[in-house]
């Protein structure tokens, strides 16, 4: 089985290239929905959230206010840093639920699609890693259009984040995506070529079918070592 790490930064276009995965046929696990799954109302993500920032971060309804929410975090490092401290064990446990259930279905390839890859480490499982790159002044401008945010408060999203440049360096397959969408398109297919590559013998044994396989082998070897006992 072959774990794709997909990710960027606040508004250089990942979840674009995130549907173009979804719309090619290959299964995305994405860390957005699966954090949103562990903080509905009663669950254990909730109840650590509300313990550690009060009552008035919930809507009427109880459900947590994700905007207020984030406006708390971005403006403060260290209260940011305790969301994720929170959140992290939850939500690495939900991807791994997903990513059992594809493999139980026999995924081959699956696309992780995780803005913290880096940062949760989870990079260290995951090859290759995709890094949707955008330039600064693109990101910005994006970022100010998708939120209606001024130039100051973009600016102050996209330092919360590690560095896109860095995050670039570190990627094994970089999509450029300052550019049109039909540029965007045509990098895409060629990732895909790449990701869609016959499995290794390492990712095969991995993968559903090769544990099957290892399996039946070693009980035909064990039952001709019984014969040959016998």
């Amino acid at each position: 089985m072959r774990l794709v790490g997909l990710t960027g930064g606040i508004g250089s276009g990942k979840s674009t290239v995130s549907n173009l995965f979804k719309d090619a046929g290959v299964p995305v696990v994405d860390a957005d929905i699966v954090a949103r799954d562990v903080v509905q109302k009663g669950t254990g993500g909730w109840k650590k959230i509300v313990k550690a920032f009060g009552n008035d971060i919930l809507l009427e309804s109880g459900e947590i206010n994700r905007a207020h929410l984030g406006q708390i975090v971005f403006s403060d490092p260290s209260k940011r840093q305790l969301l994720n401290r929170l959140l992290a064990p939850h939500i690495s446990w939900g991807i791994m639920w997903e990513i059992a259930k594809l493999w139980m279905k026999g995924c081959k390839v699956i696309i992780l699609d995780i803005p913290l890859l880096f940062e949760t480490k989870m990079d260290r499982w995951t090859n290759p890693v995709i890094v949707v790159w955008v330039n600064p002044e693109t990101q910005i401008q994006r970022l100010m259009s998708r939120d209606g945010c001024s130039e100051e408060q973009a600016q102050s999203r996209v330092n919360a984040q590690l560095a896109l440049d860095w995050k670039k360096s570190e990627a094994d397959i970089v999509i450029d995506n300052s550019g049109s969408l039909d540029n965007t398109r045509q990098q895409f297919r060629e990732v895909l070529r790449k990701v869609s590559e016959p499995l290794t013998w390492k990712e095969h044994l991995r993968s559903r079918d090769g544990l099957i396989s290892v399996v039946v082998c070693t009980a035909v070897g064990v039952l001709l070592a019984r014969k040959n006992l016998l």
